[in-house]
């Protein structure tokens, strides 16, 4: 039978609006603050540096006409209202931010990282886009060691490696962490929705109190657990409910007519793949002490199967993997407009989800609301589709 929520549950799903209030009471008591774009920007360093972190990726669409008053309106739109926001200072979290880290994932992104360093102090990453130790660690480890560096300038602090030790540490238990969220997608019927599981990711960068988050997410984890091994489920059983991954980068403003549709229309997202998914949560920080930490840190964040990394092997197995552990019955890939990496990698998804005999969804869509009744009918009919065939297998 179907649950009501675990407590805590409604923290997260509201915790994005409530950490307005947050954030600027950290900055009256003197805190700093680093506003980031991506994963591929050092956790580590950050807390080691006692700031806090959190994101700034745009995902409405009130600021992109601001936007586009000093960018291309055929870019990104993930990127026009992360600009946007900060142009108008209607978003708290980039309004408050000390300083900006940036990353060179995109085209897109690294040209309006000069723009936006008009507004605000930044400090941009520079990313090795090919996946491979020899070409690509020695420059990733001094680009990591610039950023640390840039920060003890910035704030006039010294982060040695003790700092950074335990801040890996931290950070690998909370990763840890995350991963039993999408775990808990395994079940059958799974033990969380995929929207509760959206909900928790997001919503964990908006809480600051590191203890409080971690206990919080361990609670409703917990209750998951014990719920569904008592027979109380998110969703009622139903053998012909399509399992489904879902993938992307950036599309948190699209949530709403894509992710929450899936479900409401009957799919159970069992797992997330991309940016913010499973592969980040499983890639620890080598805990070793006796290694220098930059290098261990840099490791870590070198193996990020971005779709900008080319050739990207290490996703398409990745990509594999995930449809074989989470017994997935179709996937559904959502990218932003003008996203070219995420887009044309889609192609090379659509041949591991063929191997696999399984179908793709491709989802190309906008933060606007104009195709909203479009992608409700396509995510229909690939649900039925799926449903007709695991009819077809019993």
């Amino acid at each position: 039978m179907a649950t009501s929520l675990p407590e805590h549950f409604e923290d997260f799903a509201e915790a994005r609006r409530e950490g307005f209030l947050k954030v600027k009471e950290l900055k009256d008591s003197g805190k700093n603050i680093c506003g980031s774009f991506c994963q591929y920007t050092s956790a580590e360093i950050i807390r080691a540096a006692g700031l806090y972190q959190v994101g700034l990726c745009g995902r409405s669409a009130a600021p992109l006409k601001t936007a586009e008053t000093r960018l291309p309106a055929n870019l990104c739109p993930l990127i026009k209202a992360s600009y946007g926001h900060a142009l108008e200072e209607s978003c708290p979290y980039a309004f408050f931010s000390d300083i900006v880290v940036g990353e060179t994932t995109c085209d897109g992104k690294k040209k309006m990282y000069e723009l936006l360093g008009e507004l605000k102090p930044m400090q941009v990453i520079h990313l090795p886009n090919v996946p491979d130790y020899e070409r690509s660690l020695d420059m990733w480890v001094s680009e990591v060691r610039a950023f640390k560096e840039g920060l003890e300038e910035k704030f006039d602090i010294t982060i040695t490696d003790d700092m950074l030790n335990e801040s890996i540490e931290w950070c690998n238990k909370e990763r840890i962490q995350a991963a039993r969220i999408y775990e808990l997608g395994k079940y059958d019927p799974p033990a969380i929705s995929g929207i509760r599981m959206n909900d928790i990711m997001d919503g964990e960068q908006y809480i600051f109190d590191k203890e409080e988050k971690y206990n919080k997410i361990n609670d409703i984890l917990d209750q998951c657990e014990k719920n569904w091994h008592e027979g109380i489920y998110p969703y009622e059983p139903d053998p012909y409910r399509p399992r489904l991954v879902v993938s992307g980068g950036g599309y948190g403003g699209a949530k709403y007519k894509t992710v929450n549709v899936i479900e409401e229309l009957g799919g159970a997202i069992v797992c997330y793949e991309g940016c913010g998914g499973i592969s980040s949560r499983r890639r620890l920080v080598d805990e070793d002490r006796s290694r220098d930490p930059i290098i261990r840190i840099a490791e870590k964040y070198l193996e990020v199967p971005c779709a900008v990394v080319s050739p990207n092997t290490r996703r398409m197995q990745q990509v594999a993997d995930t449809i074989d552990e989470w017994n997935a019955d179709g996937y559904v890939s959502i990218t932003l407009h003008s996203c070219n990496p995420f887009a044309i990698e889609t192609e090379n998804i659509r041949r591991v989800c063929e191997s696999k005999g399984i179908p793709l969804l491709h989802i190309e869509t906008d933060f606007y609301p104009n195709d909203e009744g479009q992608i409700r009918t396509r995510i229909e009919a690939f649900l039925e589709m799926i449903r007709m065939n695991k009819g077809a297998k019993k």
